[in-house]
């Protein structure tokens, strides 16, 4: 059975938009074409990849079983078309974690090298949307599961975080503060608690149940409103440049001492010849600095993180 391809990327759109409208729009075609592509692709396999009842477009249980094969498939597509128009190709890596600073990181690696081209991911479901849509070629930040079949990542930094607070806090003069010392504080984010897994983990291990919210409008904002309450605070890497601010102090955080993972994330179909040099390149650059030494005993990390460290440790 051959596939039309433009047919199968027609359901991926649609599958994933669920509306065959906005599918349509991404494809520059009409609502009307993009439904006589998923027909005639229904007619060829002899199953319903939608159900149409109702309001609501949703994936038949075909339509679910199909879909992966159906990315890998315009992967593994677009991937041919670039291997052949395209040989020397920059390799596409997106970074997200703006915050927390990830090309401090990469800066280490390969940022000069000319053959890296350089985007900056909202967060890891965008991130890994583009990943599977080919849009990219690899991405660097906090990586947690589940993750999508056909995805591979790993573990190349574990970076201590220290706690920011405000300098009229209470305990803004300690030389270190446990995280349990932070249960009576507020925690604050940028943005939603239930977007940024860290932090969230963090709060949810340590018994802090009061936070507060704001817009990610960058580092200086985010300095600005940690001050409106003394009793706000915030994590971010120890080695994080802050911005001269007279309002704000950092403090180690000890027993235990909160890690933040970085992680490189890629197709597993191996994708850009450069990818292998750029994860050797992670790679060496760990060992060097000693960036993935791990000590249940006085470090913490997310309980998802942990099997990727014990990982690194034995490989």
């Amino acid at each position: 059975m051959d596939l039309d391809l433009a047919q199968v990327r027609a359901f991926v759109l649609a599958a994933e938009v669920l509306h065959f409208g906005n599918a349509a729009e991404e494809l520059s075609i009409s609502q009307q074409a993009i439904s006589k592509r998923i027909a005639r692709l229904e007619s060829t396999l002899g199953k319903r990849l939608f159900d149409r009842g109702g309001q609501a477009l949703r994936l038949s249980e075909t339509g679910q079983r199909f879909l992966e094969p159906a990315r890998q498939l315009l992967a593994a597509a677009d991937q041919a078309v670039a291997a052949a128009l395209e040989a020397h190709r920059p390799l596409r890596i997106d970074v997200w974690g703006h915050l927390y600073a990830p090309m401090r990181t990469l800066a280490q690696v390969m940022i000069d090298d000319p053959w890296l081209e350089l985007g900056h991911g909202r967060d890891l479901p965008a991130v890994i949307a583009a990943l599977l849509h080919g849009d990219i070629d690899a991405a660097f930040g906090r990586v947690h599961a589940p993750l999508p079949v056909g995805l591979t990542h790993r573990l190349v930094r574990l970076e201590p975080v220290d706690v920011i607070l405000s300098a009229d806090h209470r305990l803004a003069n300690a030389p270190a503060i446990r995280p349990a010392q932070l249960r009576d504080g507020v925690l604050w984010t940028p943005g939603a608690l239930h977007r940024l897994d860290f932090l969230r983990r963090f709060a949810e291990s340590f018994g802090i149940n009061e936070r507060a919210e704001g817009a990610n409008l960058g580092l200086d904002h985010f300095l600005a409103d940690l001050t409106v309450d003394t009793r706000r605070f915030s994590l971010l890497p120890a080695d994080v440049p802050l911005p001269t601010h007279p309002a704000i102090c950092s403090v180690p955080l000890v027993d235990p001492t909160p890690l933040y993972a970085w992680s490189l994330l890629w197709r597993g179909d191996g994708g850009h010849p450069l990818l292998a040099t750029l994860v050797s390149a992670f790679v060496a650059e760990a060992e060097r600095n000693r960036w993935l030494e791990f000590d249940p005993a006085h470090d913490w990390l997310p309980e998802s993180d942990l099997a990727d460290a014990d990982a690194s440790a034995t490989s």
